[in-house]
Formats: structure tokens, sequence, C-alpha cells
């Protein structure tokens, strides 16, 4: 299957930074904050779409590149185990409950599509868990949770880095990963789907709730 909607969504962000970069030169950290970074009190204002936009925005050709190589690679993962549509959900709604955590919980301003790369890891842990005694899956799963690890633990050790946005990501992703069924490898029990939908919509409250309220 041809990963049509790993490809999509990174020839969007590159040429999202293509454009950013044609219009910001030396300012590009400002243009980036001015048309969609994540912005506590901008969103509190109603600017609702920096929960979405950051995940297309990156302040560096660094940046940018390393969460390219990570949608590329996870993308076609994800893509083949859940399909197109699946995929795109869980990119999208799992790089929004990044957002609003970050939200909830970080003053400081963000952009970067790594609160949907996380997602994409989340998404396969679900995966894992849904599906352990399949050898294959548990061995991948394994080195996938151990990756996660350790990015989170860089996470906590370097600068500039907002890791509540890559913790909401990745419970966004494996939440969703439930949501949404993963129908080519098996059944997902309707009891855990309807949790999973249940926790994913009180976790978006509260944070929803903290960011207006840590604001005000």
């Amino acid at each position: 299957m041809e990963p049509a909607i790993t490809q999509i969504l990174l020839g969007i962000t590159v040429i999202i930074f293509l454009l950013e970069w044609l219009l910001g030169g030396d300012t590009l950290v400002a243009i980036v904050n001015f048309y969609g970074a994540k912005n506590n009190a901008a969103i509190v204002a109603g600017q609702w779409w920096r929960l979405i936009t950051p995940m297309f925005l990156h302040t560096n050709l660094s940046h940018i590149a390393l969460n390219a190589v990570v949608i590329y690679f996870m993308g076609i993962q994800i893509e083949a185990l859940y399909g197109h549509w699946r995929m795109l959900a869980i990119y999208l709604l799992g790089g929004i409950s990044g957002n609003l955590m970050s939200f909830a919980l970080s003053s400081s301003q963000s952009v970067g599509a790594s609160t949907a790369c996380f997602a994409l890891f989340g998404a396969f842990l679900t995966v894992g868990e849904s599906f352990w005694e399949n050898p294959v899956i548990r061995q991948l799963t394994s080195r996938f949770l151990l990756l996660t690890v350790m990015n989170l633990v860089f996470d906590m050790f370097g600068s500039g880095i907002d890791i509540w946005g890559h913790v909401g990501g990745l419970l966004g992703g494996f939440l969703i990963g439930y949501i949404v069924g993963v129908p080519r490898i098996g059944k997902i029990s309707t009891a855990k789907r309807i949790v999973a939908a249940i926790t994913l919509v009180i976790v978006w409250v509260a944070f929803a709730k903290m960011g207006f309220t840590n604001v005000k």
C-alpha cells in the first residue's frame, strides 16, 4: 500500500517551511510566532487554530529535518497498520492533544510536528498492547517503547523542548489508536474503544480548562 497520507503530510510540512523561509528570512522565528505558534494568550483570545497550526511550523532546518525523518519512517509504519484515514486521524488529533497538554502545562510558545510524531509512537504502542501475543509486534513494540522512553529522557535534559507537548501527543496517539481500531491486524474490544474515547474527551476538557485558568 502506498503511504499516500504520509507523503502528503510530509509534503505540506516541507512546503510550509519553504514559505516561512521565503517570507521570514532572518526573522523566521518571529514570522512563525505571528502566524501560528502555540501561544496561550492568543488561544484564550479566540485563536483556537493555534492548537493545530504548530504541527506544520518549524523554526529552523535541523528542526524540520528531524521531524521529517520521523514523519516519514513512523508514518509509513502507522499507515500500513491502520490505513490511510485512521493514520491521518491519529496524526492530527494526536498533535492537537499534544498542543492542548502544552497549553495546560507550559506557558512557552512552541511549534513543531513533534506533538504529532509522538502521537504516531503512541499509536504503535496501542498495537503492541492490543496484539502482544504476536511475536513480531511484540519485538517491534519493545524497540519503539525503548526509543520513546529515550526521547522523553532526552527532552527532560534538553533546552527549548516542549516536553508536555510530546507527552500529550504520545497519550493522544495511544488513546486514538484504540478509538479508530486496527482492523488490518485484528479486533480491539468495544469496551476498550469506549473507555479510550471517554478518557480522551475528559483529558481534552481538563487540559482546555487548565489552559484557560492559567492564562486568566
